[in-house]
């Protein structure tokens, strides 16, 4: 077969729509012309640029170029060969594992590919033309393009400029009091700052048996801030997300889960079907158990950003600090022409969000990496 790995990617994703599932998404959500998120181009995550030169920097993604652990890649490659069979076991065990370690039972947790789609089914599952979502202003936009598919309003707050960029838990509240979905990523994307656990407490008291909130824990192992799986075990109406993409390095191999009472699970997991990855099954469920990776590599990550913000301060740069593998910098002209411009140095930056059209969002990358970021910042900049 003459077609790159891209195509045949995405000859393989319209079979598996067309023959398979189509059909019966459809029919529970609506015609296809309703389903935006299920396209090729929106199958691809929001910061996919393509193919770009193999000696570039690529700082737009959030992801974590260490990669996976060498406990991961060494199980990885012994389950390699066994990939002919299913091997469900292996994903039963994992979620064993994360329901000891989060002091829930096992039917609360499920696990995904990720945490992307999760998200996207919970928000179609509980929004609708009646019951909308209410977000941060900027935060993750996925949340708000599912809600759409469904024909739910939005409503996007802004993050408290004052107060650390945090989000404002009662603005929120009263922006839509009888909204179906509060959504808050914490530490949030695409700003990386931290909105304390007591004043998401307050807005979790304020719920109705119909609404939740949907807690994004993406970045949850980057901070050290407590998780919110105590809301969960305590039956709140509250969805934790999580994902193996961030911190433990697996953005390609796509693994993570959600968490959440087992009838709040079953009014959005109903769309699930298949088997998982076994690899990446595998590969999440032994960094789990090793105590000393999530540490290791927080402490790694802050030097190399502590190390940029340093740089930043002395050069008189602006940008809001973070607690995360990625900042919004204040470019000081549309963070679109800062992105073509360090794309001229083979630097590749994050996207822009309307709320903040001169910030550009900076993932973390290496030690190598960021100095050539350095290098080339001043020379963009002016």
């Amino acid at each position: 077969m003459n077609m790159n790995s891209n195509e045949q990617v995405r000859q393989a994703l319209k079979t598996s729509f067309s023959r398979r599932s189509f059909g019966r998404i459809a029919s529970v959500v609506g015609a296809a012309s309703a389903l935006p998120i299920l396209n090729e181009a929106a199958l691809a995550q929001l910061s996919s640029i393509g193919r770009i030169p193999a000696d570039a920097i690529k700082i737009n993604a959030n992801e974590n170029p260490l990669g996976p652990s060498a406990e991961a890649l060494e199980i990885m490659h012994k389950f390699t060969p066994l990939a002919g069979r299913y091997l469900y076991e292996e994903t039963f065990d994992f979620v064993k594992t994360i329901a000891e370690q989060e002091g829930v039972k096992p039917d609360y947790v499920r696990p995904y590919g990720g945490s992307s789609l999760p998200l996207h089914h919970v928000v179609m599952a509980y929004t609708s033309p009646e019951k909308s979502l209410v977000t941060a202003d900027p935060g993750y936009e996925a949340a708000y393009r599912a809600a759409q598919t469904v024909g739910a309003k939005y409503h996007l707050v802004p993050l408290m400029k004052d107060a650390g960029y945090k989000h404002d838990v009662k603005a929120m509240y009263e922006k839509d009091p009888n909204a179906g979905v509060y959504y808050i990523c914490n530490p949030n994307n695409p700003s990386g700052t931290v909105t304390p656990m007591n004043e998401i407490e307050w807005l979790v008291g304020k719920l109705k048996a119909d609404q939740i909130l949907v807690l994004d824990e993406a970045y949850i192992h980057l901070a050290d801030i407590p998780f919110g799986s105590p809301l969960v075990a305590a039956d709140k109406n509250v969805v934790i997300l999580r994902t193996f993409s961030k911190l433990y390095g697996m953005a390609g191999l796509r693994a993570g889960f959600a968490m959440a009472r087992p009838d709040l699970l079953a009014k959005f997991t109903k769309w699930n079907s298949g088997a998982l990855p076994v690899t990446a099954m595998v590969g999440a469920h032994v960094s789990i158990k090793n105590a000393k990776l999530v540490p290791e590599r927080r402490e790694i990550i802050r030097n190399v950003r502590e190390d940029v913000f340093n740089f930043l301060d002395k050069k008189g740069y602006s940008y809001i600090p973070s607690v995360s593998n990625k900042f919004m910098l204040d470019v000081k002209m549309p963070a679109k022409d800062f992105a073509a411009k360090m794309a001229s140095h083979k630097i590749y930056v994050g996207r822009a969000w309307p709320a903040m059209p001169t910030l550009s969002r900076i993932s973390v990358g290496t030690k190598e990496e960021m100095a050539k970021f350095k290098e080339a910042l001043p020379k963009v900049m002016g």
